[in-house]
């Protein structure tokens, strides 16, 4: 896993094919890290959403995706995977004249599909970033096309990195497996948060004082898992005192089938990304 600080050509411009949270999170890490915001441009149909763009971080927003990928080296799609097809078709003229990079953001939607709709023989990289990139702290998982160069997936992971980690994948059937361990797994953390806050409550903690402890007690535990040199079930074995609380804890939540529970939302999660991809063929 790699956290560069390596920027793209400042003089090469970003076309984003949709300005929604993800597109504002990299958008604002480039310029935060020196890429000019006049080689960025932006094709969002929102007009409210295009005049903040443009008032945030000073970049050019488009209505139409046809006017922001205009002399474009890199394209990046963060739109919906169920209007990928359209939106690859009509920009599929100007693709095959202009040869960009192209790099998708949406969840279940492959390099070929990509590449197909796109007209062919195209440099695809497919990504697929978490939330935590809103606060630059997200991880990206990278899959790059045979066509795609090393030049070509050193600027994707320079732009992916604006938003935090960067990891290559090499078989791209295992990017389903990302999405479904990092892309949708924030939302377990959250559930997780829920779940210790209401407990907390309902053993007559105020709400307050419930929510801070399950918040900073998570922020706490990702921290050690970053910086301590032992893996998670080293960490948990370390604050997990025989005959103690946590054991107690742990016994319980293992007797529930906890670790099985993960696994199926897990396998759930990278089941639903195969049939959004067999849905678009």
């Amino acid at each position: 896993m790699q956290k560069t600080t390596s920027c793209p050509s400042s003089q090469a411009p970003i076309a984003f094919i949709g300005g929604g949270n993800m597109a504002r999170a990299l958008i604002g890490g480039l310029v935060a890290r020196g890429i000019s915001a006049h080689t960025i441009r932006v094709a969002e149909p929102v007009e409210s959403s295009r005049d903040a763009l443009v008032a945030d971080f000073g970049v050019a927003a488009f209505a139409a995706a046809a006017d922001a990928v205009r002399d474009a080296d890199t394209w990046l799609f963060a739109i919906k995977p169920q209007v990928m097809r359209k939106v690859c078709a009509d920009l599929s003229t100007t693709a095959q004249m202009a040869r960009p990079l192209v790099v998708s953001i949406a969840a279940g939607i492959t390099s070929n599909q990509l590449d197909h709709w796109l007209g062919g023989k195209l440099s695809v990289i497919r990504a697929m970033p978490n939330t935590p990139a809103l606060l630059g702290e997200g991880v990206t998982g990278l899959f790059a096309n045979a066509a795609t160069s090393a030049v070509q997936r050193g600027a994707a992971q320079a732009l992916l990195a604006s938003a935090g980690a960067t990891v290559w994948i090499e078989d791209e059937a295992l990017m389903d497996a990302v999405t479904a361990v990092s892309g949708s797994g924030p939302a377990y953390v959250f559930l997780l948060a829920e779940a210790m806050q209401s407990a907390g409550e309902a053993q007559g903690l105020p709400a307050p004082v419930a929510r801070l402890l399950a918040q900073q007690t998570l922020l706490g535990a990702s921290q050690m898992l970053i910086h301590d040199d032992a893996d998670a079930a080293g960490l948990r074995r370390r604050v997990t005192s025989p005959g103690g609380t946590t054991q107690a804890a742990i016994e319980s939540l293992q007797a529930g089938g906890f670790e099985q529970l993960i696994a199926t939302a897990i396998a759930a999660a990278t089941e639903r990304g195969r049939a959004l991809a067999q849905a678009n063929d």
